[in-house]
């Protein structure tokens, strides 16, 4: 009996290594966006000081600048288990060094440490991203990366959640290094995992490997459809990303406890995730990478109005969940299909440079616009910061009449090839 193509694309060894791509991808930004903004304003920390701290989020903005070195470079382990292996080791031996540091004592140090984890972080997403996209083929695009951002949110709820209880139970020594203990699954992946074939007309000098992609990339769209797909990508998390920026400190300022936050706020959003993004992915298969973007993106600009709304609640545990499940529903069908969108557009040849360009934008509004965030606040209210948040996802969402129109060429294609897989699978 002929199985569904989603379910052809599920159940494969690839699926599962993009569970382990995506917690180990997830797991350290989080500790950056979500623990260490909860570790200093715990600690008096005031606002405008943490939304500066996005500023240590800048190695995800240029990363593009030195992912030209991990295609062109190859460790002892190769391409890309070499250098996961030592962004990995660097990772978990750097974590823990914040339980060691006083926010108030010890501010720069902090903000110093966090650039050289976020450092490392960046740069195992480039390598990450590269070997995803080179293990799955066209037709998985879209239900592997639906996987990888799963996982990714999964991961969050690590320093989100658990770390957030036994900051309640234990020193902060003690919860860094937990949550640090927790890449040690990325590790074993790295070790296990097969490199992948290094392709015919792979960079062979640094020259082009940095020059290359960007010309590849402009030659194949045209300078004006180029600039368009970099704008899109701008915009199309602006909103979102702006929203989520402050989301624990702004439930801590509306009354709730560190140990609601970990057992409510963020388990509330964790079945909705997994949920919209394995569905996600799922009607993607069907859909098309640029159906999705539309109908997916409206479902998250939506899930940014339920901050606005709670914030007009105030404390209240049902709201909290109903607010937390939509947005990790909404926003997880947006990125799910953003990612693929992303993946779509890079060369194979590029993989590691291109995919750090495009993602490097992406974390862009999440660098500089979050970090005007914590003014924003102090200014105009959680209500009308929230309501800002919403307009400015429409750019992005415009963008889509050019970027990914509905009726696309490309779309068949990609549906052709699925009805193909089913007759041909017995």
């Amino acid at each position: 009996m002929n199985k569904p193509c989603w379910q052809q694309n599920l159940l494969n060894r690839r699926m599962l290594i993009c569970i382990f791509t995506g917690f180990s991808s997830g797991l350290p930004l989080y500790i950056l966006i979500s623990l260490l903004p909860a570790w200093l304003r715990s600690e008096g920390v005031n606002l405008k000081a943490i939304g500066l701290f996005s500023l240590i989020g800048l190695p995800f903005t240029w990363k593009f600048l030195w992912a030209p070195l991990f295609d062109r470079y190859i460790p002892p382990l190769g391409r890309r288990r070499g250098w996961l292996l030592l962004t990995q080791v660097a990772l978990l031996a750097s974590i823990p060094l914040f339980g060691l540091l006083h926010p108030t004592l010890d501010l720069r140090a902090i903000a110093f440490l966090a650039v050289v984890v976020a450092f490392f972080s960046a740069s195992q997403d480039i390598v990450l991203d590269a070997y995803r996209r080179e293990l799955l083929p066209d037709i998985e695009l879209g239900l592997g990366n639906a996987v990888h951002v799963n996982a990714y949110k999964i991961a969050g709820l690590i320093p989100g959640s658990l770390s957030l209880i036994l900051a309640d139970h234990l020193p902060w020594s003690e919860v860094f290094l937990v949550t640090a203990l927790f890449m040690l699954p990325g590790l074993a992946m790295t070790l296990l995992v097969t490199e992948p074939q290094l392709k015919p007309g792979a960079p062979r000098t640094l020259r082009q490997a940095v020059v290359e992609p960007f010309h590849e990339f402009i030659s194949r769209h045209g300078l004006n459809s180029a600039l368009l797909v970099l704008a899109f990508i701008f915009f199309y998390k602006l909103g979102d990303s702006m929203a989520t920026a402050l989301a624990t400190p702004f439930y801590l300022d509306i009354g709730f406890s560190k140990t609601e936050i970990g057992l409510i706020a963020k388990n509330a959003g964790l079945w909705p995730s997994v949920i919209g993004g394995l569905l996600g992915g799922i009607w993607m298969v069907k859909l098309g990478i640029n159906r999705a973007l539309w109908l997916f993106g409206a479902m998250q600009m939506i899930a940014v109005l339920g901050f606005a709304w709670l914030a007009s609640v105030g404390h209240s545990l049902f709201w909290l969940a109903a607010v937390i499940g939509l947005e990790a529903f909404g926003v997880g069908l947006g990125t799910t299909a953003f990612v693929a969108f992303i993946a779509r557009t890079t060369h194979p040849l590029y993989t590691a440079t291109q995919f750090a360009l495009f993602t490097s934008l992406a974390a862009v509004p999440r660098t500089f616009a979050n970090a005007a965030t914590g003014y924003l606040v102090e200014s105009m209210g959680w209500v009308k910061f929230f309501l800002l948040c919403f307009i400015l996802a429409i750019p992005g969402m415009l963008l889509l009449i050019k970027i990914a129109p509905w009726d696309a060429s490309g779309e068949e294609a990609q549906k052709k090839t699925c009805k193909v897989s089913e007759l041909k699978t017995d």
